[in-house]
């Protein structure tokens, strides 16, 4: 019977989605290497690499640089993010290259006189965190990777000065932002000044190639040297607040990842100041005791379940996450089975819960204490505009990479001769308590704004491994969404049997307990909706706040690996024009 609901469910949503996703039913097939992401050329790019000898730290670290050419909505240099790394040895690596606030910022810089939040978080020069991707990535590349720096960085420099042809999508996207003809730079490279790049052109950046050369020939310039300099001179010309002295004092962290257990498989992901993966883990929890299988794929009483860990695991993300070199957040309680346990007592099985009403179980007293002395919760914008890519090569080493700008085009400010689109993950940080963000997200004042500290994510670069050995490479961008995306993933092909493209291509919705909300992608069946609803959810399609409401939603570009054969399995998202490339 699950079977025949699985199949009904992948039938459905594929009449629904059209013929594109019809012919998509079925992963990428590839005996040796992979690589997944959002743009054709850079999952090109880090295969490229791969043939000539490097393993997936290489193409995961040339697929990077390539995003920064190729994908400049989101692929960066001047932004930050997280990669997870799994050798064949079994070794974990978790590489943290988030932005950090520089340190003149100060906890209540984006208010105004009467103690509104003003539009600095998000654009222009003062929303801009120091940017940490070019560090991360070399530091990947001295640390994991077998070949030069010159070498994998050597097709994203060719990609920048020869150029490449624009989608539609893709110069519809630069011709359409406002915010990107308010700076003269970026209205220049990315608007040609008004006239606009149309499908088709050939777009280049030579300023673009030129640094990434220099950062090729001297990776340390960048926050050390001459490139530094200019860099912080552009910033501070622009009213920015970044300095020589806030670059030259960033640092990329390694981190142990957070781990956990799902029906006997080893879930591997992001630990603080990414929320990611301990949410992640404590949605698994709560689940873990519901046979979801039995219910059905989709069907109103398996989305009410995961709903409803959903909630209740937003609800901790709300009261406890931040950045761990600043508080103490109690990651080992949240992610207890225990606790998981505790929380599925407050489940109704036929009645929705209502968010205000939730009440944490009291069952470990190092909750009680941290919630004691954070009384109360904080909001913060997190943009949807973020993009993730996976890797897995000849040996079986596998990278998993989120990576943003926060939002689109970043802050849309381009470094001044430099050619590279800068962050504003300022805006990630809580600005002000209970003023409502653009996802309506409600986080906790361990993310209020501090010199030298990491704002919170949702970004949640995942493995999963069965019996010891590599199933599931997973991510996604979305904010919040990331979360319930690579559970909606995970629960697809763990409880459901789905394969890896039909799970990624499968309906999803979300619950972040704030609002009381639950959001679905519109190729729900009306019947499940209704009965939805009549459990007492307010349902709303897409994502958004308030009346604004929208279709993006994310973009998971995941893999598989076939228990049998070996054989790697890349599904790119349905919803976007990525691609899996392997052989």
């Amino acid at each position: 019977m699950a079977s025949t609901r699985k199949l009904l469910t992948v039938v459905c949503f594929n009449l629904l989605l059209g013929a594109a996703a019809v012919a998509s039913t079925q992963p990428v097939h590839a005996p040796h290497v992979i690589v997944v992401s959002v743009h054709e050329l850079a999952s090109q790019t880090g295969v490229e690499i791969m043939r000539a000898g490097g393993n997936a730290v290489d193409a995961a670290v040339a697929t990077g640089f390539a995003l920064a050419v190729v994908h400049p909505a989101a692929g960066n240099l001047g932004g930050g993010g997280f990669m997870l790394v799994r050798m064949t040895d079994s070794k974990l690596h978790f590489i943290d290259f988030r932005e950090k606030a520089p340190a003149a910022a100060t906890a209540t810089m984006y208010l105004d006189s009467n103690g509104d939040v003003t539009d600095d978080p998000w654009l222009g020069y003062r929303s801009i965190g120091v940017p940490g991707s070019v560090a991360g990535l070399v530091f990947a590349e001295t640390h994991l990777g077998k070949l030069t720096l010159a070498q994998v960085m050597a097709p994203a420099i060719r990609l920048a000065r020869e150029g490449y042809p624009l989608t539609w999508q893709e110069a519809r996207d630069m011709r359409d932002d406002k915010y990107l003809g308010k700076f003269p730079e970026s209205r220049r490279i990315f608007q040609r000044d008004g006239n606009y790049y149309k499908q088709g052109e050939i777009f280049r950046q030579p300023e673009l190639a030129r640094t990434l050369e220099r950062i090729a020939s001297n990776p340390s310039d960048f926050y050390h040297g001459a490139m530094a300099r200019e860099l912080a001179t552009s910033i501070q010309k622009g009213g920015g607040l970044i300095t020589t002295n806030d670059l030259a004092n960033y640092e990329v962290k390694e981190r142990a990842p957070v781990e956990g257990s799902y029906r006997g498989y080893q879930v591997i992901s992001a630990p603080p100041p990414s929320s990611g993966g301990t949410v992640l883990l404590e949605i698994l929890n709560i689940l873990e005791g519901y046979d979801l299988a039995r219910s059905g794929a989709r069907s109103a009483e398996s989305v009410h379940l995961v709903a409803e860990a959903f909630r209740r695991a937003f609800y901790d993300r709300a009261e406890f996450m931040g950045d761990p070199d600043f508080s103490k957040i109690p990651v080992a309680q949240l992610i207890d089975k225990k606790y998981a346990a505790a929380w599925r007592e407050s489940i109704e099985p036929e009645h929705a819960s209502i968010s205000k009403n939730l009440k944490r179980p009291a069952i470990f007293s190092e909750l009680e204490q941290y919630a004691a002395a954070h009384p109360q919760p904080t909001v913060t914008t997190e943009s949807p505009h973020t993009t993730h890519y996976s890797v897995v090569d000849a040996e079986g080493n596998a990278v998993a990479v989120t990576t943003t700008l926060n939002d689109w085009f970043g802050s849309r400010v381009t470094a001044e001769g430099l050619g590279f689109l800068l962050n504003d993950e300022m805006d990630d940080f809580a600005a002000k308590p209970d003023v409502p963000n653009s996802d309506d997200l409600i986080q906790g004042r361990a993310n209020a704004i501090s010199p030298g500290k990491r704002p919170l994510s949702s970004m949640a670069p995942t493995m999963v491994l069965n019996d010891g050995k590599l199933f599931l490479v997973l991510g996604s961008p979305g904010s919040s969404r990331i979360i319930s995306t690579v559970a909606n993933v995970l629960i697809g092909v763990v409880d459901y049997g789905m394969n890896i493209q039909e799970a990624v291509n499968a309906p999803r919705f979300h619950n972040q307990w704030i609002p009381d909300v639950l959001s679905l992608e519109e190729w729900f069946s009306p019947d499940t909706v209704k009965i939805l609803e009549q459990m007492g959810y307010t349902i709303k399609f897409g994502v958004g706040k308030g009346d604004e409401w929208r279709g993006y939603w994310s973009d998971a570009e995941c893999i598989g690996i076939d228990p049998k054969t070996g054989e790697r399995l890349g599904a790119s998202d349905v919803r976007h024009n990525g691609k899996a490339v392997g052989y």
